[in-house]
């Protein structure tokens, strides 16, 4: 008797053991694993007192995603970890990346170039996602697509037609550009144009800084002279390292504002950006981080967060299926802008509204009413869907 009851006792202990295994695995968080990359080419010394941007600008924004999203995630039982790798070698960056992803590494946030960036989207699988927090080139939402690569940064062309739309709300249409002559002066500038065109604007005199003085000691007696030309309602700047623009301010031929990349500047975040929630943001990340959320924290932060979005609505760690939901109608980031976020299908930039900013306060936010589309008008800022080659589904 006793040995015809020994096989149903080992089978009830199996059966009891199996449902605490099951139990105990129901109960393990989903572990989402993100990479930080990050690539800067050493920055040449400007030539005016310009602050220079933070080393961890990127690096800080991701930190205190992966924070806001464990904070929810606990509950729902994920758990989210930061890999950073950091480096001023653009092939060891690429060669860390690829050891990431060999190791299983599916889901990065990169800051950096957009020459390095498409070298990391080749040296990483399709099934890799890449959210680029740090190129504004107009070129990878338009003629370089790259499938496994989103956009949290914006465009430089969203920047310049966020500004656009200002100035031909003020009625300031007739334009005195000015650029420099680093190889990003030269594409905001073409930005600047084609906004112009688009907008209505006519550019009166196009010119070019080419001198390598200091400004420090020079500026009242060069600049006027510089600036003189036929009249013009304003001064667009495409200065975007710093060398001269923020000396233009004061010291035109005729007193006109300064706008583009000083004066009034379209950024994708600033310290001034206060409503919808923002001062708790900013408040949250001064604590991490012991100073202000740059445009490239902002850019990482909300990398991270559109993961954990995804995350959480769809129950899954799968950069597949995670891209999927990412592109569809379905997604929706908050991101302290006014509105719920969203991503272009078409190029995989992430809509959003434009702060226009001077360094004290918060004059405007793009789109400007009266801009309307069909879908959003959102996409007045940048390249529309009939405007890119790039077909992210």
């Amino acid at each position: 008797m006793l040995k015809r009851l020994k096989n149903p006792l080992k089978l009830a202990c199996s059966a009891l053991l199996l449902s605490s295994s099951a139990a105990l695995a129901a109960k393990q968080p989903l572990t989402i694993d993100i990479a930080y990359l990050q690539y800067q080419p050493e920055r040449p010394p400007a030539l005016s007192n310009v602050l220079p941007e933070p080393e961890d600008a990127g690096l800080n924004g991701a930190e205190l995603g992966i924070k806001d999203s464990n904070t929810t995630g606990r509950f729902l039982k994920q758990k989210y970890q930061l890999t950073s790798k950091l480096s001023d070698d653009p092939e060891q960056i690429v060669a860390e990346a690829r050891v990431l992803y060999d190791n299983g590494q599916r889901l990065f946030v990169a800051n950096m170039p957009s020459a390095q960036l498409q070298q990391l989207a080749e040296a990483l699988g399709a099934d890799a996602l890449i959210f680029n927090a740090g190129s504004q080139a107009d070129e990878l939402r338009t003629e370089v697509c790259l499938n496994n690569v989103l956009h949290t940064t914006p465009s430089r062309s969203m920047l310049t037609d966020a500004l656009g739309q200002w100035l031909n709300a003020k009625r300031l249409k007739e334009w005195l550009l000015i650029s420099g002559n680093q190889p990003e002066d030269k594409a905001y500038a073409a930005a600047l144009k084609r906004t112009a065109k688009r907008f209505g604007a006519e550019i009166v005199e196009e010119k070019a800084w080419s001198f390598d003085t200091d400004l420090r000691r020079t500026a009242q007696g060069e600049l006027p002279l510089f600036t003189q030309t036929d009249e013009y309602d304003v001064v667009v700047v495409a200065d975007e390292r710093g060398d001269f623009g923020e000396y233009l301010l004061y010291n035109t031929w005729y007193p006109r504002p300064i706008a583009g990349t000083q004066g009034l500047v379209p950024v994708t975040w600033h310290r001034v950006v206060e409503q919808w929630g923002a001062a708790q943001l900013q408040s949250r990340f001064d604590k991490l981080a012991n100073r202000w959320m740059t445009g490239k924290d902002y850019a990482a932060w909300a990398g991270v967060r559109s993961i954990a979005e995804a995350v959480t609505q769809t129950k899954t760690n799968d950069a597949t299926a995670l891209r999927s939901y990412i592109l569809s109608d379905k997604f929706q980031l908050a991101a302290f802008k006014g509105r719920k976020l969203n991503y272009r299908d078409w190029s995989g930039q992430l809509r959003q509204p434009i702060p226009l900013i001077h360094p004290r306060a918060l004059v405007s936010q793009s789109p400007q009413q009266g801009f309307l589309h069909p879908v959003t008008d959102l996409d007045t800022l940048g390249f529309d869907k009939p405007e890119s080659r790039c077909r992210m589904q």
